[in-house]
């Protein structure tokens, strides 16, 4: 009985060794680590390292908060946390240094600012009475030509979710994955007239993911053996906050400099010209970029020539029927970036083991739908009809199907697609037997060529 305790005690102790020495190669924390200066963004360096004005501007910021009245998302209950981080004027504040265009100066908590000079006022009035006048004045506050205004106005969760996982015997790994956004509008407002001089939009995905694995398996009739391992990373709120604010700051900068905004302060135009030219860029880039940064486009082009290799099979009334390899050649035309009209040809074969083989030449007309014309990866399906040639008298048929495809290439698409042929007789191997018409069903892997314009 000793044994038997001992044996378990070298078990878990054994156990709980493999699982630190696997939360070490995870890169687990296992440790408290010692406070650190804040992570900086892509776009912190690149502030940091725009060409400078000739001369610094002078801006205030009032207010720019959270404007989305979101809470985080919670399972159970309530949560009444905030999704969105409420010290971005803070943020901003720091962007506007980082980009040293600018002297930011103090609006947020003027009242305390206010109140500090005239508790200095006060002190120096009461202590200093005999000393020179002219040591008790304070300087005047300095005053902002521009106003910076806006805020989050947007906090979008689970704009994007998914997940993938499988498991066989017991052993089993999934990953998932969600997508939030940020939208962050950043407006400049003259002081001397009111005048909205420029707005900038920025926004920003915010990204979760989960990996777990587990091992569930019986070993003995009463025992178990079962692990689970698994790694959720979430990216912090605050640097996507961070992040979007500081592309609104250099949006800004630019497209000031772009428009004149910043008068003599920008200096010469020439200096600038290779950060505008990126900004145009980009600026082109977005103009067909959707959420989940993709850039949809017409990749197909209104003529196609396409090949595919098939596993044939068919359905007929005598038994043990055999799969066969076919090809299949056509042309298609689209109509429209959805629709296209189809023309092919193909060598089906159809065979019963030890009863009969016969090989038809197939001419067929199909209608297909793509789903997605816009992406390089879309589902479609079609259906249609067609006539099969033999030494005997020619069967006709309809037939539908789908698939996938995926343009791999320029003007070439991969495509993986299953057919279903059903026959208007039942004699497709000369023998009526039953109510149930001939049948047949094709699995293909081919390619599609795109010619002509898009």
């Amino acid at each position: 009985m000793r044994s038997k305790t001992y044996t378990r005690i070298f078990f878990c102790a054994v156990m709980l060794c493999i699982l630190q020495a696997c939360s070490s190669l995870l890169g687990l924390p296992s440790n408290p680590e010692r406070s650190t200066l804040g992570e900086n963004t892509v776009y912190t360096t690149e502030l940091k390292s725009m060409p400078l004005p000739k001369e610094k501007i002078v801006i205030g910021v009032y207010k720019f908060r959270d404007q989305t009245g979101q809470y985080k998302p919670a399972e159970n209950g309530n949560n009444w946390s905030t999704a969105v981080p409420q010290g971005t004027t803070t943020i901003l504040i720091k962007a506007l240094e980082d980009s040293k265009w600018f002297i930011p100066i103090e609006r947020e908590n003027i009242a305390n600012l206010l109140n500090e000079r005239q508790i200095i006022r006060s002190t120096r009035q009461e202590y200093l009475k005999d000393a020179d006048k002219n040591s008790t004045a304070l300087p005047p506050l300095l005053y902002a030509g521009i106003l910076l205004e806006g805020g989050v106005i947007s906090y979008d969760s689970n704009i994007m979710t998914g997940g993938l996982g499988a498991r066989y015997f017991g052993i089993g790994a999934s990953t998932q994955y969600r997508q939030d956004r940020i939208t962050i509008y950043l407006r400049a407002v003259s002081t001397l007239n009111g005048e909205i001089l420029k707005t900038v939009y920025t926004s920003k995905t915010i990204l979760s993911t989960s990996v777990n694995g587990s091992f569930f398996r019986y070993i003995d009739t009463e025992r178990l053996l079962e692990a689970e391992v698994g790694l959720t990373q979430n990216e912090p709120v605050q640097l996507a906050v961070t992040e979007a604010i500081e592309k609104s700051v250099k949006a800004l900068i630019v497209e000031g400099i772009k428009d004149k905004i910043w008068g003599k302060s920008a200096g010469d135009m020439a200096n600038y010209q290779a950060i505008i030219d990126e900004y145009d860029r980009e600026q082109k880039e977005n103009i067909n970029r959707v959420i989940g940064n993709k850039f949809p486009s017409y990749h197909r082009h209104n003529f196609a020539v396409f090949g595919n290799v098939e596993a044939q099979k068919v359905r007929d009334d005598y038994i043990n029927p055999r799969m066969n390899i076919g090809g299949k050649l056509g042309f298609k035309y689209f109509m429209s970036p959805s629709f296209n009209l189809e023309l092919n040809s193909s060598i089906f074969t159809m065979e019963n083991q030890n009863i009969l083989k016969r090989s038809y030449f197939v001419p067929e007309v199909n209608l297909e739908y793509i789903l997605f014309p816009r992406y390089k990866f879309s589902p479609y399906i079609y259906g249609g009809g067609g006539v099969m040639f033999s030494k005997f008298k020619p069967q006709y048929k309809g037939q539908f199907g789908g698939g996938l495809e995926y343009i791999f290439a320029k003007n070439v698409g991969l495509r993986a697609s299953s057919q279903y042929d059903l026959g208007f007789k039942d004699n497709w191997e000369g023998l009526v037997n039953g109510k149930r018409k001939d049948q047949a069903l094709r699995f293909a892997l081919g390619l599609n060529f795109y010619i002509g314009n898009k």
